[in-house]
């Protein structure tokens, strides 16, 4: 199956408003030729309306990189008493299509679970956002060899009791956590062999009209050096691009890559 590509781009907490109006609209030149490949930068929360405005009428789409889910009476809710938080609804509401669930940093540094990206997903579906859902292993789980059991679980947790039709329109982007803003990369054959990895799981839990369906990005310290060897591999179907994002020339050629 014909999977088209998708290249995303996560900005992370970088860019002033100025910052983030000037990089929109020199993304704008650079990517009107694109055919075939879907787009999407996800700037910070308080710079969505700068860049949703300067995309309009693109082939840019809007993503933001993080989304609050709160069971409150075994209720999934959209709103409420939970300061700083954004739900889903309000970032369908600003104008986003996608949004990045479970990156490393939010496990990291806020102490993100699966079980909880299977609830920020849900309220996603809920809403219409489409989930970017990430999962990848530490330094250590690779060291150990035991990357495909931690894929393993996150998977099966991150998409436990998710309805099928639709998981066939969420995005995964794995991300080895020990590739990310350390200038290393999976090889290839490495990335390769994760995704096509995640995709026989999917199936296992899905069926293979989902499976074949569902994308799968590449999320580590993808770059223009390496795009191209990294988007040809049969199971790897885009790139979230964090670093190589904040500069428009590098973003566009690897959107180029994936033509």
């Amino acid at each position: 199956m014909a999977r088209r590509k998708f290249i995303a781009g996560n900005w992370k907490q970088n860019m002033l408003l100025s910052e983030a109006a000037a990089l929109a609209e020199g993304l704008l030149p650079l990517l009107k030729d694109a055919p075939g490949v879907d787009i999407a930068v996800c700037p910070t929360f308080l710079a969505l309306a700068t860049v949703k405005e300067k995309i309009k009428g693109s082939n840019i789409s809007l993503g933001a990189q993080n989304a609050c889910s709160v069971l409150a009476d075994s209720k999934l809710t959209q709103s409420g008493a939970y300061t700083g938080e954004v739900s889903p609804a309000m970032l369908k509401d600003a104008g986003c299509e996608w949004v990045i669930l479970g990156h490393s940093e939010r496990r990291q540094y806020f102490g993100e679970t699966d079980a909880k990206v299977n609830a920020k997903t849900r309220a996603c579906y809920d809403v219409g956002l489409k989930p970017i859902v990430c999962v990848g292993e530490l330094l250590e789980e690779r060291d150990l060899g035991i990357t495909a059991a931690v894929i393993d679980i996150q998977v099966r947790t991150c998409f436990a009791g998710l309805p099928a039709d639709k998981v066939k329109e969420t995005v995964i982007a794995y991300e080895p956590v020990w590739a990310i803003g350390t200038g290393r990369t999976a090889t290839p054959q490495q990335a390769q062999e994760v995704h096509a990895q995640i995709r026989a799981l999917l199936t296992q839990l899905f069926g293979k009209d989902v499976a074949e369906a569902v994308r799968i990005q590449y999320g580590g310290s993808m770059k223009p050096q390496n795009a191209k060897e990294l988007l040809s591999q049969p199971d790897i179907d885009g790139g979230l691009i964090g670093g190589a994002a904040l500069k428009a020339k590098d973003f566009a050629d690897i959107i180029n890559a994936a033509k």
